[in-house]
């Protein structure tokens, strides 16, 4: 298959998301080490352009395009010209001169990944790392292929519950989009209601006020980071009382189905969101979803560059 660029979910159809997943499964013996596939994208060069700090996103990036074989421009905003005024275009563009094919762009300004796409030259691709609290495209794809992993291809058995901090979440809107599109079964989402969203990203899923109810029976549980950094005062109240109401335990946990998995983004807050003996426990995917970090973004680099 071939993309142009993959800013959301939303651009890929559901035949171009499952042919996305099953490409990174195949990758996935490759992605962790190898050589084999060295020549794909040799000649091509690959800038990181992250405005955000990031580890898992960003070493997964470089990982990837390393695997295939281009060129991994480093990028670091902390010691950028942007530091001295230099607008995000104009680092794009003075990048894009010395010879960058692909941007994979990180920002927490919400549109400003498509002004730089916007700016940019007709033939140079962009991947979208997360952009404001709007879209993170490839986190949704490597949750949907955990979950394929445990649960199979057929999503519309499983319950899953997306839980915490979803109005700041970009993660929670792709994997929302990405869940829809596969046609999973019920959607749960539960935290403050101070911290969901009032737009129409929750339409179609069940909200649930408790917590205990929203696991019951639950087949995946996805917890989400309280994203204090984009919050105004107020909408949440101490760690300790969150995780009293709305924390992922051990006995939390036993409510949901016996074989249920536990997922996470990351960065975790331990004991606020998930407890270490669930966020270490035999039900934990978290590493498996790095793991599935790596694989998910060659097959999008293939992608790009095949178009």
């Amino acid at each position: 298959m071939t993309l142009r660029h993959l800013l959301s979910i939303s651009d890929l159809d559901p035949a171009q998301l499952r042919a996305l997943l099953d490409r990174a499964q195949d990758l996935r013996p490759r992605a962790l080490g190898g050589s084999a596939l060295r020549e794909t994208l040799q000649g091509r060069t690959v800038c990181p352009l992250f405005f955000e700090a990031s580890t898992r996103t960003r070493s997964s990036f470089m990982l990837a395009a390393t695997r295939l074989g281009a060129d991994v421009l480093p990028f670091d905003a902390g010691n950028s010209s942007g530091k001295k005024g230099e607008t995000a275009i104009d680092t794009m563009r003075n990048l894009e001169a010395m010879g960058v094919d692909c941007f994979i762009v990180r920002t927490a300004i919400d549109g400003e990944l498509r002004a730089l796409v916007a700016a940019a030259k007709p033939e140079t691709r962009f991947i979208n790392a997360g952009d404001g609290r709007s879209n993170h495209p490839t986190q949704a794809l490597l949750d949907m292929l955990t979950i394929r992993q445990h649960k199979g291809t057929d999503f519309s058995r499983l319950k899953i519950v997306i839980a915490g901090d979803i109005l700041h979440s970009r993660v929670a809107r792709s994997g929302l989009q990405a869940l829809k599109m596969l046609g999973c079964g019920e959607i749960r989402v539960c935290g403050p209601d101070t911290l969901m969203p009032r737009d129409g990203t929750l339409d179609g899923c069940t909200r649930m006020s408790r917590f205990d109810d929203a696991v019951a029976g639950a087949d995946v549980l996805m917890m989400l980071r309280l994203q204090r950094e984009r919050m105004e005062q107020g909408l949440v109240g101490e760690p300790e009382a969150y995780f009293a109401e709305y924390g992922l335990d051990l006995r939390r946990l036993a409510l949901a189905a016996p074989d249920a998995i536990v997922m996470h983004p990351g960065p975790m807050n331990r004991g606020v969101e998930i407890a270490d003996e669930v966020a270490d426990g035999a039900r934990s995917v978290i590493l498996e979803q790095v793991s599935n970090g790596v694989a998910v973004r060659m097959a999008v680099l293939q992608a790009v560059f095949a178009a």
